[in-house]
């Protein structure tokens, strides 16, 4: 059975010095009521595929390539736990839950909205949004094996559309609301925009045109492809992202393995910005690469864009830098509000009221020193004189804990929902849960079910006959993993049986 433990009570901290500038995690709701923006700016906006943590070839690399690139956001695919190393190796501001990564703060809002705020100046901000699309039946591959478009098509509504839907909808309901958005990431789908009738025959896949359902749901929703608009012609410029001809490695190699190369990493752009520029970034004499690093350290080349933007006044937000923390640690907290008095700290669910607040400094960021706060889950309330402005949720754990997953019950009946519960996770996006044979070693043994945790630190789900995987369970012994961020390194586990 998941350990639970239960709350402290109240604890209000006094806030101190001004905090350095660090990376926040979870914020408020789509901006209202702040200072105007002070007009446009620049931004250079990059998707990389890093592939498997950016450990294959030279991790070295990965921050060359940033680097070199001049971005000043970036989301990261294939993370793997890595988001602090590569965030640290270029001193940037970084959230594990998107795996999105700028030279300027980041501010989540509350709950599960699937993108995050970039502070790019004080008070105004931008949206960033950044998926990794299902790989399965990879579209390309299947033509080469025969499909036609009316199959491709089935495929690609149910296995990517449906995965894009919640952000998509996410960032153009904040374009709507007129904030500079970006939809980032690796769609592993080509684009409508480049299988054209004038680009069938270009490469051996591209037997017809075809409208590439996410791409087309993308342009629907009103966003800008920023590599095709900066670069029309499809023929001319294919702007090929996949496979690249990185060093071989011990494994998969799909350059070298002659892999249908297509267009399938995206920096997509709405609200109120403009495509200046949109360049690939890869290994050298990679084609139609135009900024070459080496050794090249993945299997996917970048895309960056530059873009002129007007960002939005920020939202009425509070901002943890780090939702899981250890006893003893500083908590960092970043906030906006104009008529913003006071914060305070309260367990999950508490009401300041039973707090006192204390004053808040004017710069927008402030450290909890090393208060004695106890293990369990924790908000930071900001307050106004006439009440609560926003809270924001975080963690702390004991030192030395680890996390914990566990199931409701030891025991459950064949084809009984078996609910997991889990905290104290590091918070990845790709964090995942698997259930085994008893004592499996995940690396080795195959799961038999799965869900993802969606970054979450505390959470529970339950696997029933909707579940992907071996459903029912037969009556047995077995073991629940928390795994890392896609891996099948695992963080915790928990033994349950099956009976009947």
């Amino acid at each position: 059975m998941a350990k639970r433990a239960s709350l402290t009570v109240a604890v209000v901290v006094l806030l101190l010095a001004a905090c350095t500038s660090t990376p926040p995690e979870d914020t408020a709701p789509p901006p209202t009521g702040a200072i105007a923006p002070a007009g446009p700016i620049t931004l250079r906006v990059m998707e990389f595929n890093v592939e498997y943590g950016g450990t294959e070839v030279d991790f070295d690399s990965v921050p060359k390539v940033i680097e070199a690139s001049g971005a000043d956001i970036v989301a990261i695919e294939e993370g793997y736990a890595n988001m602090p190393a590569i965030a640290g190796s270029v001193g940037w501001h970084f959230d594990n839950r998107s795996q999105v990564m700028s030279r300027f703060p980041l501010l989540r809002p509350p709950g599960d909205r699937p993108f995050v705020y970039v502070e790019v100046a004080p008070g105004e901000v931008v949206a960033v949004a950044n998926v990794h699309l299902p790989s399965v039946a990879y579209g390309p591959f299947l033509i080469e094996d025969g499909a036609g478009p009316q199959e491709i098509l089935d495929v690609e509504e149910r296995k990517r559309v449906a995965t894009l839907a919640p952000a998509l909808e996410a960032v153009a309901e904040l374009a709507a609301q007129g904030v500079p958005v970006f939809l980032i990431g690796d769609f592993n789908a080509p684009s409508h925009l480049d299988w054209t009738e004038a680009a069938v025959g270009i490469r051996d896949h591209v037997l017809f045109p075809l409208a590439w359902p996410a791409s087309v749901a993308v342009e629907e929703a009103g966003l800008v492809d920023s590599y095709r608009e900066a670069n029309p012609d499809p023929v001319a410029d294919p702007g090929l992202t996949w496979p690249a001809n990185r060093p071989f490695v011990k494994g998969y190699n799909p350059y070298a393995n002659g892999a249908a190369a297509d267009r399938i990493d995206f920096v997509y752009a709405g609200g109120p910005n403009e495509t200046i520029d949109s360049q690939l970034v890869g290994e050298e004499g990679g084609e139609g690469v135009d900024i070459a690093v080496s050794p090249w350290p993945t299997d996917h080349r970048a895309t960056v864009s530059t873009f002129e933007v007007e960002p939005a006044p920020a939202p009425t937000i509070v901002s943890v830098e780090q939702r899981l923390v250890t006893v003893g640690d500083d908590i960092e907290v970043r906030f906006h509000a104009p008529d913003a008095g006071s914060i305070a700290v309260v367990p999950a669910g508490g009401d300041p009221a039973d707090a006192r607040g204390h004053p808040l400094p004017d710069e927008g960021r402030v450290t909890i020193p090393r208060v004695g706060l106890q293990p369990g889950a924790y908000e930071v309330v900001l307050l106004s004189a006439s009440g609560e402005l926003a809270r924001a949720p975080f963690w702390v754990q004991a030192v030395g804990g680890e996390p914990e997953i566990g199931t409701t019950l030891a025991t459950y009946g064949r084809g009984e929902p078996i609910e997991v519960t889990w905290r104290f996770t590091p918070g990845n996006r790709a964090d995942w849960v698997g259930v085994y044979r008893r004592d499996a070693d995940p690396s080795r043994a195959s799961f038999l079910l799965y869900l993802y945790t969606g970054g979450s630190v505390e959470g529970s789900a339950v696997f029933d006959a909707d579940s992907p995987g071996d459903w029912p369970l037969r009556p047995g012994d077995y073991t629940v993993y928390l795994l890392r961020d896609d891996s099948y390194v695992a963080l915790a586990g928990g033994d349950f049986e099956v009976v009947g």
